[in-house]
Formats: structure tokens, sequence, C-alpha cells
């Protein structure tokens, strides 16, 4: 069985994960979409959009890292999308297109039931109404060996943190001040949930952070 992990994720300097006012013209937020200027410009990135260029380096490490070794996801309803409440028909399939950057059995919590939607690329989106251990069992299944990843948002994360499910965390802590959003941090006691940190390495665009239990 593989880990549960968190990678890739990106915070500011004051702990938010996303900016406020998540919306379909800002679906990383107000000023969210700073956080992830460490991503944007790497190889992994640029791959997942048909482009071969990008930078190699610590960045492009941390960013491949985030993306490979997976065999399942779990992503929070606003991950998703910017739909509350019930689904108000099948008509929204997520930010990413036809093609997501999952390629992998990707499961989604919500409190409203949906069917599964095929995509492109081998990534199948599967809706769970009963909670995140449910997800997580059925990720685990999913994944086999490799490991499942927590990609968010700062929701989903807290949630698992807090029950104890996480193995590993990676942030990358761009050089960003939100001031307000979604904060990560807030009332979690990282050391007592028997985390420590393993490794960090620092770029121009973000300190990157591994820690572990």
């Amino acid at each position: 069985m593989g880990k549960v992990r968190v990678a890739g994720f990106a915070l500011s300097i004051d702990g938010f994960g996303a900016g406020p006012e998540q919306s379909l013209d800002n679906p990383l937020g107000v000023g969210g979409r700073d956080l992830h200027r460490w991503f944007f410009g790497t190889r992994t990135f640029r791959a997942m959009f048909g482009q071969g260029d990008g930078s190699d380096g610590v960045d492009e490490t941390y960013a491949s890292r985030s993306m490979s070794g997976f065999g399942a996801f779990i992503l929070g309803r606003n991950m998703f999308g910017p739909i509350r409440g019930e689904w108000p028909d099948d008509a929204w399939k997520g930010w990413w297109g036809d093609n997501p950057p999952y390629h992998t059995p990707t499961f989604i919590l919500t409190n409203h039931a949906r069917a599964p939607i095929e995509m492109e690329g081998g990534t199948r989106f599967v809706f769970v109404t009963e909670g995140i251990e449910a997800a997580l069992e059925r990720a685990r299944e999913a994944a086999g060996d490799l490991d499942v990843k927590i990609g968010g948002g700062v929701s989903t994360v807290r949630q698992y943190l807090l029950a104890g499910l996480i193995d590993e965390l990676h942030f990358a802590i761009s050089p960003v001040v939100l001031g307000r959003g979604e904060a990560m941090f807030a009332g979690i006691d990282l050391p007592g949930l028997g985390f420590k940190v393993k490794e960090h390495a620092t770029t121009e665009l973000a300190m990157h952070v591994v820690l572990a239990r």
C-alpha cells in the first residue's frame, strides 16, 4: 500500500492556500494565482498543455514529484468547480477541459450525488458523498501500490490532517502575502500530529518544505 501525500501545495507566507472570492474568473480566489508562479514555468506544468519547453532545476524537481507516483487523487468540491449546492445539470466537468492532468481515478468530495465522468487521458471523476474516510478507502483501492494524493483545497487537506490520515506534506511557500483567504494552519498543531521537517530547498519563487511522520 502506498502513502497518502499532499504534494506541490502552494501557500502564501501568511499561510493561505487560496485567495478569497473564488469564482469562474478567479478559480484560485483573488490573488491566488500568484501562489503558483513557481509551478507555471516548469517543464511539468507546460507538458500538461502539450508544450515541450519549461524550466529545470529545483522547482521542476518538486513539480515533477508533485504529479508522479500517484494512483488516485482526492479533491474537494471547490477544487472541482465553482458550482455550489445541487448539481444543476451534467455540463460542468472541471476546470481543466477534456483532458485533465490527473490521468487516474479522481475522487471528488461532495454532499450531492452525481454519476462518474469519464474524461480523456484516463481521468475518471468519481463523486463521493459518504465523507473523507470513504473517499480514501476507494482511492486506496484504485491506487493499489501507488500513492494517493490529497489534492486540495485547503479545507480538504485540513480535514485529512486532523483525522491523522496524511503521511507526508510538501508545501511550496511563495513570497506572496494574501492577508485573507483560506488559512491552512489555523488551529492545527503539526508537531502534535507527529510531523517533522524532512527536507527543504529555496528558489527565487518558493521555499519547498517536506514534512513527514
